[in-house]
Parts: C-alpha cells; structure tokens; sequence
C-alpha cells in the first residue's frame, strides 16, 4: 500500500470513516481541509440503490444550485437564424450548425454544456456517439433540448448543474467551491439532494439513497447523515 503524504494525513485527522455527520458539521470539516493553493471544488457523491442498465432505474436531471456552482461553463449551442442570436445574446460561447457539428465531429469540444433547438436534433442526433460518452448530448429531459434557448443558456452560465447516475449507481456533483460560505455550500447541497428525490424512478425499490459523501478536490470524503438534512 503507498504511503500516504504529509497533507493526506493531517486532512483525514478527525474524519471518522464510519460517522455520519450533520449536514452543517460535514460542511464545516470538508472546508477546513480544503487547504490546496487552488480553489477546490467541493463535491458531492450520492450512492442510489439502483441499477442503471435498466431503464426504468436511471436517475438524472437538472438543478438550479441556489448560490451558484463556482465555475466557469463554456457553453455550445445548435441553432440557427433567430434562435442563433438568442443564444447569443444570452451569453453562448459558441453557436452554430453545419460547421459546429463538423468541429465535434472532428473531436473538437472546446465547451462544457451543449444545447440544441428541436429542429436542430436530426443533426445533433449524428454526434451521439462522440457527445453521449462524455454527457453532453442535449436531452428534453434536462432542458438541454428546448425552443427557449436564451433561458437555456442563461441557466447553464448561471448556476445548473446536470446530474446522472453512473454504472456504479453512484451520481457525482459539484456543488460549489471551498471559497463559498459554509451556508452557500450546505443550501447547494440541499438543492442538490432534493432534485435527485424527486428524480427518483419508477424502478427503485428499496432504499433509494444509500450513502451520502461530502469532499473537496484534494480532502478526504465526509459521510453526511441524511436525517439533517431537511426535505431531502
């Protein structure tokens, strides 16, 4: 087993691997470890009892984080005329048709959130296999897929972030950055957990949400007792 550093050590003092810890405590400790020279974000995975190879058990969706996310997102966006200049003049980093999908086609994804009008799909249809692996692939479901493209890209720019589950039955998320107020970070969470219930499918049984862990890019994870968390 490699030896753990020096910053390792001293970040996973105090954290108990098999303590659930109220909501405000989880947050307090995750921030106070948070001691790289970057901005760290502060990240949330949620462990769902469900099995995403079946259809009827996958988990995903959108949520508008209260007090943002923190990051920059580059966003790309299929459309033309009208709805070209909307997306514009909401703040797209790169609007096009024919000559963008070439450009993705080609491997060049130089953007992190992709939106597309109806009538643009049959062509965004064609990326799917570039796009769908890396989740950008726009989606009705997610509002990713939509006739009101500015609010779209006001969204995306502002603060939504799109959630999915993976193989593993587990859904990764950022919800803000070690700089964020205990309050801002803890208020995100609470967004986020509430959307993933009521993202919760036709097929789960059981229990749907199974373990909860809070952490910062470079910090230990902290297990959060969901029962502090009100409404989620």
């Amino acid at each position: 087993m490699a030896k753990l550093g020096k910053r390792t050590t001293a970040a996973r003092e105090g954290v108990d691997a098999k303590t659930l810890y109220p909501l405000d405590d989880a947050v307090k400790m995750v921030k106070e470890r948070a001691k790289a020279k970057f901005d760290e974000t502060i990240e949330l995975a949620i462990n769902l009892g469900v099995d995403p190879r079946h259809a009827d058990q996958m988990v995903r969706g959108v949520v508008e984080l209260p007090n943002g996310s923190g990051r920059t997102v580059r966003v790309a966006v299929f459309a033309k005329g009208d709805k070209a200049e909307e997306a514009k003049a909401a703040g797209a980093d790169i609007v096009g048709d024919d000559e963008l999908a070439a450009e993705v086609q080609a491997g060049k994804i130089d953007f992190d959130r992709c939106i597309a009008t109806p009538d643009m799909m049959p062509l965004v249809g064609r990326l799917g296999k570039v796009l769908g692996p890396r989740g950008m692939m726009p989606n009705p479901k997610v509002g990713t897929v939509t006739p009101d493209i500015g609010e779209a890209v006001k969204s995306a720019k502002g603060g939504a972030v799109e959630f999915r589950v993976e193989k593993a039955g587990i859904v990764h998320a950022g919800v803000g950055k070690a700089s964020f107020s205990e309050d801002q970070i803890a208020g995100n969470v609470r967004a986020l957990l509430n959307a993933v219930q009521k993202a919760k499918p036709s097929g789960a049984k059981g229990t749907f949400m199974k373990k909860v862990a809070l952490s910062s890019t470079m910090g230990p994870g902290v297990k959060i007792d969901l029962s502090s968390v009100q409404d989620a």
